[in-house]
């Protein structure tokens, strides 16, 4: 069974076919990573669309882990961010999915998902890594939360 890690950091990635990447994490938890919904999302990322020869030159600096990169084209990708995409990819229900998901497009840490929530770090760790299910009025919450957020921005 994996162990907690304080920050997410690479221990080793495997790139895949079809723009994958199958990432181990120094908890020793493993996941394939689908990096296509994130050229939509990210204009740095968009440049390796159709390169999956470029694609598969995906490095982790020897020693550190803390983002995969693609030096020729100076494009990296923190291990903390794959990390919450990696878990909202890889959730095993939907209201999980949309709690990792959440956390992963709005770049909240725990103590940030927390607050925003009205919860505890502990409770969202424990969310966050399966520990405990995500009761459906949490996913709700936070759709609410970024309806919320949408409106006072316009």
């Amino acid at each position: 069974m994996a162990h907690e890690m304080k920050r997410p950091r690479f221990k080793s990635v495997e790139v895949l076919e079809d723009f994958k990447i199958r990432a181990t994490f120094i908890n020793d938890s493993i996941f394939t990573i689908d990096f296509k919904p994130f050229f939509a999302e990210s204009p740095r990322l968009r440049e390796l669309l159709g390169k999956q020869t470029v694609f598969e030159k995906a490095a982790i600096i020897e020693g550190e882990g803390w983002a995969v990169e693609w030096q020729d084209l100076d494009i990296q990708i923190g291990a903390d961010t794959l990390w919450l995409d990696a878990q909202a990819q890889n959730a095993t229900d939907e209201n999980t999915k949309i709690f990792a998901t959440w956390r992963a497009r709005n770049g909240l840490s725990l103590a940030e998902a927390a607050k925003a929530l009205g919860m505890t770090s502990r409770t969202m760790s424990a969310y966050g890594t399966g520990q405990r299910p995500v009761p459906r009025y949490i996913a709700l919450a936070c759709k609410g939360w970024e309806a919320e957020k949408k409106s006072l921005s316009v």
